[in-house]
């Protein structure tokens, strides 16, 4: 029985537009045929390691595929699936909008493949509305939407000016469709917005006339994805709202591990940044597993009253051990469990384990000790605790427990090293200030950049999560712009978000442009982003 298929849409770029349906198709499906490999990151966010990634794009020479083929590959792929798996073929935008959909299903109801199809969010919408262009208003009477690669349309149909027009296609072709829009009588002042990239972080957006159109188009070095000519165009000033997000734009760099980073990647990206993940440690199992294994087995058997995590690598180094040992959350009960913070703790819930102490106020080694109770002969049955921890975790917790009164098993879990550094590109992107700005987590994400890639530009701002990382960075000869108010990753990215309106404010008060940071380096050293 060959694989069913769902026609599933991608949405137009953002990946936040991609529907629940569609990720729960992806997280099920056996292969994934792409309309180019482009999407590939997105797509690898929610499959199985095992998925099979086909590019229906391209042949073995590069050469564009047409759409015949792509149906034969569509239905290779079915075919190449028992057991009545699911093949998705993921389209950008929606299936049903310019994208060959026929084609391919005629070809799979020929080849007896049954098939679902989930429609996406189509760029004739997303794309004017991250624009800051609404598609209708009180004084527009439809919408329109043109693909310019296809020919023999008839444009004198949308020369009307209280007409939208959305346009699509390449650069080439939205150019002969405005300027054939001119010809045919649509008003010389109409307004058309040009957008690039539409929806992503990289979008954007430039506002002339029918008129000036031409003109404006052989100005610009970017790939114009879509034009929007309406009266509406006028409303960008009062609509934007993706462009004038606080750090849009902005490429940011990210020293932490890929299992690390994730909510702080999302972060960013709802501020409009992109966000680079360059890793400065490699979290590797301790040397002699002896010691970790020990404190199991007294775990296990009720050596211990307490168990402190103080990272989320420590949560995750004892799962492990757990697992490989056949044993799971149940272990812990009667058991109680601190953790440092809420992200710790959010992993430990993960696990089925609800934390008993988790510090309100600063989220570190001091900020647990002022929440951790003395030992008391009378209410603790048993005066021990295990913290399991990195090989370069500081003496602060473990000596403040002990004057506590505590008995400590301070236990090395895993061991941090620094990683290899990163690709020629990085560490020259780095040290020539083609980021706008760099969020430092710990003192040992200081010292290992800078140790594996060099120090950050002049022009990047840095933030830093404490005071303590941040006399680091000092030290470093960095200069130190953002703090932020609380020790958690998200509380960085938010204060880097409130100096990113600071910084447009500034400049809405000067009267001057509002540039981002590595655009303030001297012109020779800009590279193209």
């Amino acid at each position: 029985m060959p694989a069913r298929v769902a026609f599933v849409g991608s949405g137009p770029g953002d990946p936040g537009l991609l529907t629940v349906r569609a990720r729960d198709l992806l997280a099920a499906a056996d292969v994934v045929v792409l309309d180019g490999l482009m999407r590939e990151d997105l797509v690898l966010q929610h499959t199985r390691e095992d998925v099979q990634i086909v590019d229906a794009a391209h042949g073995e020479n590069g050469q564009e595929l047409t759409h015949a083929v792509r149906a034969k590959l569509v239905v290779k792929a079915a075919k190449s699936v028992v057991n009545g798996g699911i093949v998705v073929r993921l389209m950008d935008g929606d299936p049903a909008t310019f994208n060959g959909l026929v084609e391919e299903v005629r070809a799979c109801r020929k080849a007896g493949i049954t098939f679902d199809v989930v429609p996406g969010v189509s760029a004739a919408t997303a794309v004017a509305t991250y624009a800051g262009v609404p598609l209708t208003s009180k004084g527009t009477s439809s919408v329109h939407v043109l693909n310019a690669d296809q020919s023999g349309h008839d444009l004198t149909r949308y020369c009307t000016d209280d007409d939208t027009l959305v346009i699509l296609g390449s650069p080439e072709a939205i150019g002969a469709a405005l300027t054939g829009l001119l010809e045919c009588g649509r008003p010389a002042e109409s307004q058309v917005a040009l957008v690039e990239q539409g929806t992503t972080v990289r979008q954007t957006s430039w506002t002339t006339t029918l008129a000036d159109a031409e003109g404006t188009l052989g100005r610009l070095t970017g790939e114009i994805s879509a034009a929007v000519v309406s009266p509406n165009v006028a409303m960008r000033d009062e609509f934007s709202w993706f462009e004038t997000k606080p750090l849009f734009g902005w490429k940011v760099l990210v020293p932490r591990t890929q299992a690390q980073a994730g909510p702080m990647i999302d972060r960013l990206a709802g501020y409009g940044a992109v966000a680079d993940v360059v890793p400065t440690i490699s979290v590797e199992p301790p040397r002699t597993p002896q010691q970790m294994e020990k404190a199991i087995r007294g775990l296990v058997t009720g050596r211990y009253e307490w168990i402190g995590f103080t990272s989320t690598n420590a949560v995750r180094a004892v799962r492990e051990r757990f697992e490989e040992l056949g044993l799971d959350a149940r272990a812990f009960a009667g058991l109680k469990v601190a953790a440092v913070g809420g992200v710790t703790a959010d992993a430990l819930r993960d696990w089925g384990i609800n934390p008993d102490l988790v510090p309100s106020g600063e989220q570190s080694a001091a900020g647990l000790l002022e929440v951790w109770p003395e030992f008391d002969e009378v209410l603790d049955p048993i005066n021990r605790v295990l913290l399991p921890r990195a090989d370069i975790a500081t003496e602060t917790l473990v000596a403040g427990l002990r004057d506590m009164g505590w008995e400590v098993d301070d236990v090395t879990a895993y061991r941090t090293v620094r990683a290899a550094p990163p690709a020629q590109h990085v560490r020259d992107a780095i040290k020539g200030g083609d980021y706008d700005a760099v969020l430092f987590t710990s003192s040992s994400t200081v010292r290992n950049l800078v140790g594996i890639a060099g120090k950050p530009h002049a022009a990047t701002v840095v933030a830093c999560i404490g005071p303590a990382t941040a006399k680091t960075a000092e030290e470093h000869g960095l200069s130190v712009d953002v703090l932020a108010p609380e020790a958690s990753a998200i509380s960085l990215v938010d204060a880097l978000a409130g100096h990113g309106v600071g910084l447009a404010v500034a400049a809405a008060e000067s009267g001057q442009p509002l540039q981002r940071p590595s655009d303030k380096r001297p012109a020779s050293r800009r590279r193209a982003r």
